[in-house]
């Protein structure tokens, strides 16, 4: 009989796995951060910005705040453009992404969620776009066994609001939400908010693990989890992507469709999930 590994019974308790040194970083990581600095010295030539960008460190700190703090757009600009760079694809498409999700759910087939990937620039103390405590599914849909796939770009210090990840969590199955801008504009995804918040996160242990660049965390669907608060000088960079299991029965029911990325909003789809405030 074949041997669980460790990581697969860690990530079935605690609804998540933190696995050190999983991408290579010479060959895997930096190429995405040297097109990335590429990306950001070309729009501060092209807008006139005065801005340091000779070194990734410098482009993906101060260069990126300084392009971003002349135009906000700019820096929307920036979040477009990475996304589309190859050595990103070919990391979101590793054969070993696939191999992983099958090893943590038996009898799976393995599918990556379509605009379910992207590389997250969270500035500091930048409210609006921090994403909440959630559960993935309903913003992702696709099936409800799925696995979020998170790496940095960046050494994550405490300064810079490591993902909080409420542990074990993901045994409390579905949890309603309902709409929240916050007061400052929230929408989509970022707008909402879990029924009875505060009572059931009391009920898990929080974690916020600090990582490096090429550490992989693996989160399930369900697992509540939020963007930890940027009180850094320079921007959090990260990877998330998400791969889902077309063998789901609630896949298959869904036939895979996806959410807000997929221009759904997910109550129309599953009305039960959403609480009237």
């Amino acid at each position: 009989m074949e041997k669980t590994p460790d990581y697969a019974a860690d990530f079935a308790r605690d609804g998540f796995v933190i696995l050190r040194g999983f991408y290579d970083t010479r060959t895997q990581i930096e190429p995405i951060r040297e097109n990335i600095r590429w990306i950001i010295e070309t729009l501060c030539h092209k807008y006139g910005v005065n801005a340091p960008t000779s070194t990734v460190d410098e482009a993906l700190g101060p260069g990126y705040l300084a392009l971003a703090k002349a135009n906000r757009e700019w820096g929307g600009e920036v979040y477009d453009a990475v996304k589309q760079i190859p050595a990103f694809m070919r990391l979101v498409c590793d054969t070993r992404n696939a191999e992983m999700f099958a090893s943590l759910r038996k009898d799976s087939v393995p599918g990556l969620a379509a605009g379910g990937y992207g590389i997250r620039i969270d500035a500091p103390y930048e409210e609006r776009f921090r994403a909440p405590w959630h559960q993935e599914f309903p913003a992702q849909l696709r099936s409800l066994d799925g696995i979020v796939f998170w790496t940095p770009l960046i050494s994550v210090t405490k300064e810079h609001g490591p993902v909080e990840i409420a542990q074990s969590s993901h045994n409390e199955g579905l949890v309603p939400v309902h709409t929240d801008d916050a007061g400052i504009g929230k929408s989509g995804a970022y707008a909402l908010q879990l029924d009875k918040e505060e009572e059931r996160l009391g009920r898990y242990k929080r974690m916020a693990p600090l990582t490096e660049p090429g550490d992989l965390v693996l989160m399930d669907f369900l697992t509540l989890h939020q963007s930890g608060k940027n009180m850094a000088e320079s921007p959090r960079w990260s990877i998330q992507f998400r791969y889902f299991n077309y063998a789901d029965p609630t896949g298959i029911d869904l036939s895979w469709q996806g959410s807000f990325a997929a221009g759904r909003d997910f109550a129309k789809i599953l009305p039960e999930l959403v609480v009237k405030k």
